[in-house]
């Protein structure tokens, strides 16, 4: 929670920064002035597919919300193996993203890691402006994306329209590990 409680304080400062009110920076960012004031508490999941979607809109890196630092490389950024910066938001997800350094991204990748979960019913659901691309590349993944369910296994790739609502889950007793883009 500490993690999310960093990137409420930097949301807030950005707002203040930018002197924008909670309606202006919400409307920017096609959410209600009430989920950005939750985001901004501090004590609820913060999406990185909203954070991605605010630093378009602001014109800021994402990384320097996510993490407090501006990017420097522009020409290229290596991410050795194992060596993303992670980012644990909460106990079902947690992103390691690959190319933290490298500036005015217009695309995000992550690996992410899905967490075995034992919830019953329908999924959150979350959207955002852009593309996302997930590649599976171990363990079994449900994705629900505009209300249709699909199952993914190690080597299955799926890319939708992020505006859709889509939401997933690891299915069985291992995590899901795979390769998130977001545009």
């Amino acid at each position: 929670m500490y993690f999310i409680q960093q990137i409420a304080e930097r949301l807030r400062g950005l707002r203040d920064a930018l002197d924008l009110g909670l309606e202006d920076m919400a409307g920017q960012c096609g959410i209600s002035a009430a989920q950005l004031e939750e985001y901004e508490s501090g004590t609820v999941d913060i999406p990185v597919s909203f954070l991605h979607s605010l630093s378009s809109a602001c014109g800021v890196e994402m990384t320097a919300l996510m993490f407090g630092s501006e990017p420097n490389m522009n020409s290229y950024f290596i991410t050795r193996a194992g060596r993303g910066v992670k980012v644990e938001r909460t106990g079902a997800y947690s992103y390691q993203d690959l190319a933290a350094g490298f500036q005015h991204r217009v695309m995000a990748p992550f690996m992410v890691t899905v967490e075995p979960s034992r919830q019953e019913g329908p999924l959150a659901l979350n959207s955002h402006e852009g593309q996302e691309f997930n590649y599976v590349v171990e363990g079994t993944l449900e994705i629900t994306v505009a209300g249709k369910a699909n199952v993914l296994n190690p080597g299955d790739t799926i890319m939708f329209d992020a505006r859709k609502p889509h939401g997933m889950r690891a299915i069985g007793d291992t995590p899901v590990r795979m390769l998130a883009i977001i545009s």
